[in-house]
């Protein structure tokens, strides 16, 4: 994390740098997080540091134990299969609508991001990039659908999401396999087939959910 330009209050640009950080691993779950050692990090004084963490901790990306210790939230088993049953509903919405009312400009950006998907294993993108990738692919899906409130309920999943997968991935990058899904869901909206899309969207969901979990326990039993 580099030091912090005066532009943004400091609060807010100490919140985007902590966050920024989590959810790309730079912050592994389970980090320890000293206000004294960020402050100094990023060269401003406690006070941003402070009211940063605590709005993190509302979004329930860093937890506080008995002894008021602060640490990158670490998301466990059942945190995994609440979050993919919760994603799972909503996104079955979200390509329903999608293919009722994407427009062809959406269509498009949805092609593009599949294509740039397929490029990311010879480019060697890094696990931040894929991440980024997948993140762009679903949130392009929910806006197309213009139900708003969707959208909004869905960037709450997915940042809990980044930070499950950022988890897992670092272990094991055959944890986020996107590429054949993403087309076959694509395929489905393009085609303007809800059944399709829902049922493809569940299957691709459902094998993320399964590859997370499996490495999750493997991380279990080599702690």
């Amino acid at each position: 994390m580099a030091p912090l330009a005066r532009r943004q209050s400091l609060q807010a640009q100490a919140y985007q740098a902590l966050r920024a950080a989590i959810l790309s691993g730079e912050l592994p779950s389970g980090t320890r997080l000293v206000e004294t050692q960020l402050a100094k990090q990023l060269q401003v004084s406690r006070t941003p540091i402070r009211e940063a963490i605590r709005q993190l901790q509302q979004e329930n990306l860093v937890t506080s134990d008995i002894a008021g210790t602060l640490r990158v939230a670490t998301l466990s088993m059942q945190d995994a299969v609440q979050l993919y049953t919760c994603r799972i509903a909503l996104e079955q919405l979200s390509v329903a609508g999608a293919c009722e009312n994407a427009t062809s400009e959406e269509l498009d950006n949805l092609h593009q991001l599949v294509l740039t998907a397929e490029q990311s294993d010879r480019e060697n993108s890094t696990h931040a990039q894929l991440l980024d990738l997948d993140y762009q692919f679903h949130r392009s899906i929910a806006r197309s659908s213009k139900n708003l409130w969707l959208v909004s309920l869905l960037d709450q999943v997915f940042d809990q999401m980044a930070l499950l997968r950022i988890q897992t991935l670092q272990k094991n990058p055959k944890v986020l396999e996107i590429r054949k899904e993403h087309r076959e869901i694509y395929t489905a909206i393009a085609s303007r087939s809800p059944e399709q899309a829902t049922q493809m969207v569940m299957t691709h969901l459902n094998a993320s959910r399964d590859r997370v979990l499996r490495e999750i326990e493997r991380m279990r039993q080599s702690s």
